[in-house]
């Protein structure tokens, strides 16, 4: 597999961009309009918080699906029976953030939500017309005024050598939600599966966002945008004594938009929730 790395700002970005997504369920950016130094700042901030015991304050709503999941909750995977070695804080718009983070995480939101926005408008453009004749209503109408698109602040902790064998920071999965935006975390691990079932790694510099196609979209798209599996796998040596942070943004429909004949964006979400086990 070759994952495209794409200029935000050539003239053809949205041509190259919505090929990989297309061709890989992966795209790369490289020049775009996200702050590296305010994600720097959030990587750094967000690691303290949850190295301390105010995260525990924050505890998850199994209602509302935001808060603080603390590894003993974390994810399993749709197919795995170990849980991902991670912990992570969920932040909608209308949910809740610690007081010192909340300026920084809102502003990254905003803007990474905007972008988001702007790719998917990309992806509707590049749509052949007999796979947009099946879109319920436009892409970029599906997301209107929704609540529903998620911050997700992830942290996997250094290892210490008592993981059950097989763990993974994150076993393989598809996202559930259309898009998920990614810039490059803080310590590398990524992969994505290609077509033949091999591993390869996603690029990680610095500075690249990484863009995936989600099962939603999949759905919606009646496969034309694949939602690729992707992990995220154990460092070894001395990088394994490293937290890793990173800061998807999982853009989602409203509940009540139809994906397809079998589902709703709601219907979709709710079913993932209950077999990644954070929800009854």
């Amino acid at each position: 597999m070759n994952v495209r790395v794409v200029d935000y700002r050539a003239a053809d970005a949205a041509a190259q961009f919505t090929r990989s997504l297309h061709e890989t369920g992966f795209g790369v950016l490289v020049n775009h309009p996200i702050d590296q130094q305010l994600v720097e700042k959030i990587y750094a901030d967000w690691l303290a918080f949850f190295n301390s015991p105010q995260k525990h304050d924050y505890a998850f709503s199994v209602e509302k699906q935001d808060g603080y999941f603390s590894p003993d909750i974390s994810e399993t995977a749709k197919g795995a029976s170990l849980k991902d070695i991670k912990e992570y804080f969920h932040i909608y718009p209308w949910g809740r953030v610690p007081p010192q983070l909340a300026d920084d995480a809102r502003r990254y939101y905003a803007s990474t939500n905007a972008l988001a926005r702007e790719l998917l408008g990309w992806v509707e453009q590049y749509t052949p017309a007999d796979i947009a004749a099946h879109y319920s209503e436009p892409l970029s109408g599906m997301i209107a005024d929704s609540q529903q698109t998620l911050l997700r602040v992830l942290h996997y902790p250094p290892l210490t050598g008592q993981e059950a064998p097989g763990a993974l920071r994150a076993a393989a999965h598809g996202d559930i939600n259309l898009l998920t935006i990614l810039p490059a975390a803080s310590e590398p691990g990524l992969q994505v599966q290609d077509k033949t079932g091999n591993w390869v790694d996603v690029p990680c510099d610095f500075g690249m966002l990484i863009i995936n196609i989600g099962d939603m979209l999949q759905e919606a798209s009646r496969g034309y945008y694949p939602s690729t599996r992707h992990r995220v796998v154990n460092p070894q040596g001395e990088a394994a004594r490293s937290s890793r942070v990173s800061l998807p943004l999982f853009l989602h429909p409203r509940p009540e938009v139809v994906l397809s004949e079998r589902h709703t964006a709601g219907s979709y979400l709710d079913e993932r929730l209950r077999e990644l086990g954070v929800k009854k």
